[in-house]
Formats: C-alpha cells, structure tokens, sequence
C-alpha cells in the first residue's frame, strides 16, 4: 500500500494524505482526518522515512559531536561525556528525532559530514574556543554549543559556572582546616573549562593568603588509570599534603585507589574532592564529597534552545552558566 492508495480509499487527494501524515491538520477537517489515520492504523502502512524526509527537507537527525578523543580512545573512557550523551539522547528521542553520534580528533573533520548527512541541527560538546568561529560559519544549520568557552557573538553556549565550582571546592576544603592541597588536573592554562575551574580555585586559595604553585599541580588526563598515577605521585611527592582537590569526579575515583595502593586511607590520612557529582560517585566505596552539576538540566536547556532556533531564523546570542553546589559524603574530614 502507499499514498495513492490510502487517498483512494479515503475519497480524497494524495495531497490531503500527505498533509495529515505530516501533522498538517489545520488544512484538513477533523473528520476527514479521523477517516485517514483509521485506514493508515486498519492497513499498518508506515511511509517511507527516507521520502518523508525529502518532501519536507528535514532528516529528524540532530548531530552530536564530541571532539578530541583519538583513534584509540573511546567516549567511556571519560563518564562525563557518557552520561551527557545519555542525557541528549533521552531529550531529543523524546522529541521523536534521532541522534547521530560522531567523536573525532579534530572537529573540521566533521563539518562536511555533518553536511552531507543533512541533519536538521547539531550539538558540539566542549569545543575549543578557537574552533567556533570556522564550526558557526561552516554550518547552515542550528547549532548549540556546551561546555565551551567563546567570544564569538551570536552563539549559544550552555555550561556550569566552572569558575564558581572551583571556588567552591577550594573553599570547602580550607573550611575543613587544609592548607596543604595538592591539585590533579588536566591542562588548566589553555581557556575553557578546566582553566575556569583552575582560576576559581586558585583565587580561593589567594584569599586566604595560600599560594598554589606549580609543584602542587600534578597533570593528568580525564581517565582513571592515569589518576591511579597521580595518586601515587603525590604520595611520593613528600610534601605532605592533607588534601587533593581534582577537575572530575573520574579523576577523584583514581587518585583514591592509588592513594589506596600507597597505604594511604580515604579520609583518614587524605581527603579527596572530585567535581562533577558522577552517579558512580555515591555508588562505589568511597563515597565521594564533589561538586554536582544537574546533567539533566544542562541538556534539556541545550536542546531547547536548539529546537527553538530550528523553528526560527533569528540568530540567538546566549551564553547560560548553570548553578553548581557541594555535595558533603564521605572523602574529606575535618583537621
């Protein structure tokens, strides 16, 4: 059965078909479009996605790009990206679109693919600041930015207050009575995200008269083997620290178990502050004292501001910083 058939059937035009298929009902009286859908539902007929799609230039597809992450390296490796994606993926599912998910190394790759996959928007998850001008000029379609840091005008970006979450964790801890705080993080001198959170944290420290140098910086990347290494290293460092503040609460997870594999107990010995509020943070062990994000909040903001520009032609210019707070479990004690 196809289209023709049905307008036969009904009495009336492919046209009036097409329009009721397509959520036209303004254009077709109710009883004739009860009539339709009764033989659509009574036939079982499902149109053709593909041709659907062509008639009224749209795919249902919302790209979504995460960027950065290598050839060997996958998205889990980093649980942020994981439950991000989830949460996406429930809001625009919800809108009956479909996701399509590409990690690359370097986003100009992606934009003639997201081209000619002709999808109706895009989401691009934390994207360096020097790559949004060539990623909005590219692309003729709606895009919202997350987590990204940018000058660019006319731009929609959704994200936390990362300067705030890092003040906060820095305050948190020397209300606790530590002045020795060594700090695991990724790169933290390039702008974005983590040079926010660093920033945040560090004015804290100033404020009450503690400097944090270089020394009390140990890098890592966002993946809990290597955080396993950093554990250990402050360990090692001899500078007796009471206290490790870290950018991700995957970060946080790893620098305790190789505190852990140093003899070294969580709080006892050490308190550990991660940043995220991960839901494997309450699950495992050790109960981890973080800073939350509301992972839900920041993608159902995201795509409704994307599905506000796929309905409009108006360029937006939105940069939203959710709230961010502390969450009290089991890693920090007081001395």
């Amino acid at each position: 059965m196809n289209l023709k058939d049905i307008a036969q059937l009904a009495g009336v035009s492919s046209a009036t078909v097409s329009n009721v298929m397509n959520g036209n009902y303004q254009k077709v009286s109710e009883k004739t479009r009860e009539k339709i859908e009764k033989i659509i539902a009574e036939n079982g007929y499902k149109p053709n996605a593909m041709a659907r799609s062509l008639a009224k230039n749209e795919s249902r597809i919302i790209g979504l790009v995460v960027p950065y992450i290598g050839p060997k390296e996958n998205f889990l490796d980093n649980p942020y990206y994981a439950h991000m994606i989830a949460e996406l993926e429930r809001y625009v599912r919800n809108k009956d679109y479909y996701l399509m998910l590409r990690c690359v190394g370097d986003c100009k790759e992606v934009i003639p693919l997201l081209s000619s996959w002709n999808v109706d928007g895009a989401f691009f998850l934390g994207v360096m600041e020097k790559e949004v001008p060539e990623i909005k000029s590219a692309l003729d379609v709606p895009v919202v930015f997350i987590d990204t840091y940018t000058k660019e005008k006319k731009v929609v970006n959704v994200g936390i207050d990362d300067y705030r979450g890092g003040y906060l964790s820095a305050r948190y801890l020397l209300g606790k009575g530590h002045t020795k705080i060594a700090l695991a993080t990724p790169d933290y001198k390039t702008p974005g995200v983590i040079n926010e959170r660093y920033r945040g944290f560090t004015d804290a420290c100033k404020e009450r008269g503690i400097e944090l140098s270089d020394k009390d910086c140990f890098r890592t990347d966002t993946a809990f083997q290597s955080a396993i290494k950093v554990g250990q290293d402050i360990v090692l460092s001899g500078r007796s620290y009471t206290a490790v503040a870290t950018m991700s609460d995957i970060v946080a997870l790893g620098v305790i178990e190789g505190l852990g594999q140093c003899g070294v107990r969580v709080p006892d010995e050490m308190s550990v502050i991660g940043f995220d509020d991960l839901p494997e943070s309450e699950s495992m062990g050790s109960k981890l004292t973080t800073i939350r994000q509301n992972f839900s909040e920041k993608a159902d903001i995201a795509g409704d501001w994307l599905f506000k520009m796929l309905g409009s032609d108006e360029d937006f210019d939105e940069d939203i910083h959710l709230p961010i707070s502390v969450v009290e479990r089991h890693t920090v004690r007081s001395i």
